[in-house]
């Protein structure tokens, strides 16, 4: 049965940084973590940070965390780490199951795996979809990624990029009309301290209170405004034409439609 006692992080980039500093503030000891990464200054302290395949010890996992495009020129120099036994979990944007069992065909287990920068502070959904792995190791999976967050298992693949374009790009959407509120409110003359301080703890606040409703967030939405008052007039302006739904749909179109395009170039 597959155990993940000992992960290997190949690429510990923005994202695998993020994740191992999530594990680690979650209570997983530096021990159960190396990194191989040539061009990584420093691992946190206690994880052993690896420049060459040679140097890397006994592990049980391998998380790939550098882009996708360089999976084809990497993958040979890899296969030494990949054997019987092993599961490969990618992070690779648009790198689908059937490429990872090609790139690395002796891994027991092939599970794609989609978090966002909030694995950091325990507070990321993480998507995961594969194959290879039993009832036991994929309960084990989920209880291990859970820790960055809430990890779910997706059954359609298909459905992959679509969940990567919400869940894994989300944050960037969410950060930008962040940025968007707070500029729009220096426009019209509040200072830029203020302006930033305020959108970023309103978000903040509106997402807890989401989380935690009985009701879905356009109920919410509807709660704030009262008929004839404010909110309701700025409502108005997003609700006009559907111009805000419009304009996500096109976002996560453009979003899920990369993966596509990632996968052709790896191929």
């Amino acid at each position: 049965m597959a155990t993940f006692d000992k992960m290997l992080i190949v690429g510990c980039g923005n994202m695998g940084g993020a994740m191992l500093a999530g594990w680690l503030a979650a209570g997983l000891e530096a021990a159960h973590f190396e990194v191989l990464d040539p061009a990584l200054e420093r691992a946190p302290m206690g994880v052993a940070l690896h420049r060459d395949a040679a140097q890397v010890g006994d592990h049980d996992c391998v998380l790939l965390g550098f882009k996708p495009q360089q999976l084809g020129a990497l993958a040979p120099g890899l296969q030494t780490l990949m054997g019987d036994g092993i599961t490969v979990f990618s992070l690779l944007a648009g790198i689908e199951t059937g490429m990872l069992q090609q790139a690395f065909p002796s891994a027991s287990a092939h599970v794609r795996v989609m978090p966002n920068l909030a694995a950091r502070i325990g507070k990321s959904p993480v998507i995961l979809c594969g194959d290879g792995l039993g009832s036991a190791a994929r309960e084990q999976a989920l209880n291990l990624f859970g820790l960055l967050g809430t990890a779910t298992w997706l059954d359609d693949e298909a459905l992959f990029d679509l969940v990567t374009a919400l869940a894994g790009s989300g944050p960037g959407f969410v950060y930008r009309f962040i940025d968007a509120l707070s500029a729009a409110a220096q426009e019209l003359g509040l200072p830029h301290q203020l302006a930033a301080e305020l959108a970023v703890a309103t978000v903040e606040g509106s997402a807890s209170l989401a989380a935690q409703a009985d009701v879905d967030p356009g109920q919410l939405a509807d709660r704030v405004a009262s008929p004839g008052g404010m909110t309701r007039e700025g409502l108005n302006v997003l609700d006009n034409g559907n111009a805000l739904k419009t304009l996500m749909v096109e976002t996560l179109r453009a979003t899920r439609d990369k993966g596509a395009e990632l996968a052709e170039q790896a191929r």
